[in-house]
């Protein structure tokens, strides 16, 4: 009997706010990326591996591709984003419903220049209440550059996920394993962390400080079975700390309850987890700044 390993690095693009990091989380089988009702929750690239029997499927989930380069940030995330398509064997092209946007043409010429095969997926059909009224617009999408299939689903709902999965195999090459089959990510447990806290911000508090938060952890240390950790959340200006503290300082419990449930979940042990608040002028926009908040 003859046993063939395939492996492959398999890129997810998309606008902002189409569903990228639900759709990594439901094939993975288990939350790795934050999520939020917010565009440009995802600011980094995060490997999330899947390893069944001799496949090994290396997802990248990349922060949504969009038009606006005004800060740092912004140009941070779509030159995060665009690099993924390097050396990629797959590309998984996400758009939402029917709706066609300047910014999924932006992610189209990418997936043009990528030359990698991609297979469009049209995410969110649970919300669309005629689903043959996807027809035309799936055979527009179909003749787009670079694309060989086309999947219609509901991440959230986990709705033709299988349909998906076996297209990916169908074009994962044959190879070795690059990650040992036990390994789920390349990124850190302080990362890991630091997203974790970050999302409880972005849930709490998107609508008063959607992109102007980040978080660095300063503590990481297990002590008499206890991890403590320490972090800092930096904010621009004076105001925006008052409302991540909120009343009392009731809105920075909040955020800390919330975070410290998940990362125990994590981590799978009890956690200490302390939180600051402090403001840092203009992070978002200084190459400098952003570089030591860890987005290289």
């Amino acid at each position: 009997m003859i046993f063939r390993n395939r492996c492959g690095y398999v890129a997810i693009l998309g606008r902002p706010n189409v569903g990228k990091s639900t759709l990594l989380n439901q094939l993975l089988g288990f939350k790795l990326s934050i999520t939020s009702r917010k565009p440009q929750t995802t600011r980094h690239q995060i490997l999330g591996i899947r390893t069944i029997g001799g496949d090994q499927i290396i997802f990248v989930d990349t922060p949504g591709m969009h038009l606006s380069n005004k800060r740092a940030i912004n140009r941070y995330m779509n030159r995060a984003a665009k690099s993924a398509t390097s050396d990629i064997d797959l590309i998984i092209f996400v758009t939402d419903r029917t709706s066609w946007t300047d910014e999924d043409e932006l992610v189209a010429k990418s997936i043009e220049d990528a030359g990698a095969p991609a297979i469009l997926v049209i995410n969110k059909i649970d919300l669309f209440p005629k689903k043959n009224a996807l027809i035309p617009h799936l055979n527009k999408l179909i003749n787009l550059p670079g694309v060989v299939d086309t999947v219609p689903l509901s991440a959230l709902r986990c709705e033709n996920l299988d349909s998906l999965e076996n297209l990916i195999l169908k074009y994962l090459p044959n190879g070795q394993h690059y990650f040992s089959d036990d390994q789920f990510t390349d990124k850190s447990e302080r990362f890991l962390v630091s997203e974790i806290i970050r999302e409880k911000i972005m849930r709490q508090l998107g609508d008063e400080i959607p992109y102007s938060a980040a978080v660095e952890i300063e503590e990481f240390k297990e002590r008499k079975r206890i991890t403590h950790i320490s972090a800092l959340i930096w904010v621009e200006r004076k105001g925006q700390k008052k409302i991540v503290i909120g009343e009392n300082g009731e809105k920075l419990r909040t955020i800390g309850r919330d975070s410290r449930l998940d990362i125990e979940a994590l981590l799978n042990c009890k956690v200490m987890l302390n939180l600051w608040v402090k403001v840092k002028s203009g992070w978002s926009n200084d190459e400098r700044a952003l570089s030591s908040l860890g987005y290289n």
